[in-house]
């Protein structure tokens, strides 16, 4: 039986360099490049129009075969140096049953214009992506030229979006004048099995000093794969602890992009990560209390509709929480 000096062990090797390579995570369309430099990262003026674009989602009630949840989307604007927009989508309730994820689930994305598959499964991950996703491309129909969308996470939608969707929001921010931007709070990108943007962040500090700003690039999207993509990892303020991996279009500037969310990334709360993302991440989530106040008003709904109390019960009880209770 595997043991904790062996699991210990094992990670020591993993996080010592001792293996080699960079990769992503299994089925990844990236092509890694060799032995990624850091460079120093020059501030560039902050853009002059940003949009930041965030999704949340939460489980309301689990009866495995069937499941509640609900979704929502919310952006911020940031036009030179004030908030002048934040937006959320309001809450969607969502009820899932089997792989097909449910008739009124998949009427709402036919409705919404989502281009997946009619065979698709559906889950809750999709239609809070989905949600998030119109938000970006109506935020790149509205922004300025010189402008730059931010998402949160990786520039890639989830995997039932075909890639030739995201391929032409990209070409119409291109026409637009507009960037779209990836950040990404907790990558899977690894070097020898272990973390690559930790180590990163460590040889930044040993090699640039540990106030340095920097980037690297460190993979493309293969071109046979989906639009082309930069994928870099940047520690955007001298203050902040952690860096985080940004994915740009294949042709955009990285170096100026990269300079302008510096520009972004001074906030005292939370050094190093773009403020207009931090806003647009706290008007999405959905925190207990939504859970709570969406299950309060379905129970209420339900009762209304003659189901009574012992069938909900019954239902949605977490039976694993009960008995562990005991």
């Amino acid at each position: 039986m595997p043991s904790v000096q062996e699991a210990a062990d094992e990670l020591a090797r993993l996080f010592s360099g001792a293996a080699a390579g960079t990769q992503g995570p299994a089925g990844s369309d990236l092509e890694f490049l060799p032995g990624p430099g850091l460079e120093p990262l020059p501030r560039s003026p902050a853009p002059a129009d940003c949009w930041a674009v965030d999704g949340g989602q939460a489980l309301v009630a689990d009866a495995r075969c069937v499941q509640v949840g609900v979704t929502r989307a919310a952006r911020a604007r940031w036009q030179d140096g004030s908030c002048t927009l934040e937006e959320v989508t309001g809450s969607s309730v969502h009820v899932l049953t089997g792989s097909s994820g449910g008739e009124r689930a998949r009427s709402w994305l036919a409705a919404t214009g989502a281009p997946v598959a009619a065979g698709a499964p559906v889950d809750l991950n999709l239609l809070r992506d989905w949600a998030e996703w119109r938000l970006v491309a109506a935020s790149v129909e509205q922004a300025g030229p010189g402008a730059l969308v931010l998402v949160d996470g990786d520039l890639q939608p989830d995997w039932r979006i075909p890639a030739n969707w995201l391929a032409r929001l990209l070409e119409r921010a291109a026409q637009r004048q507009v960037v779209l931007v990836g950040v990404t709070k907790h990558s899977s990108l690894s070097r020898g099995g272990a973390p690559l943007v930790g180590q990163l962040e460590m040889e930044g500090a040993r090699r640039l000093g540990p106030q340095a700003c920097w980037w690297a690039p460190v993979a493309s999207r293969r071109p046979e794969l989906g639009p082309g993509l930069l994928v870099a990892v940047a520690r955007l303020d001298p203050d902040a602890r952690f860096a985080f991996r940004v994915d740009l279009p294949a042709d955009a500037p990285a170096e100026t992009v990269l300079g302008q969310l510096r520009s972004l990334s001074d906030d005292a709360a939370f050094p190093g990560y773009p403020y207009p993302l931090s806003m647009a991440d706290r008007l999405a989530a959905c925190p207990g209390w939504v859970r709570d106040q969406v299950r309060s008003e379905l129970d209420a709904a339900l009762e209304g509709a003659g189901v009574d109390v012992e069938a909900r019960e019954r239902a949605f009880a977490d039976r694993h929480r009960l008995m562990e209770r005991s």
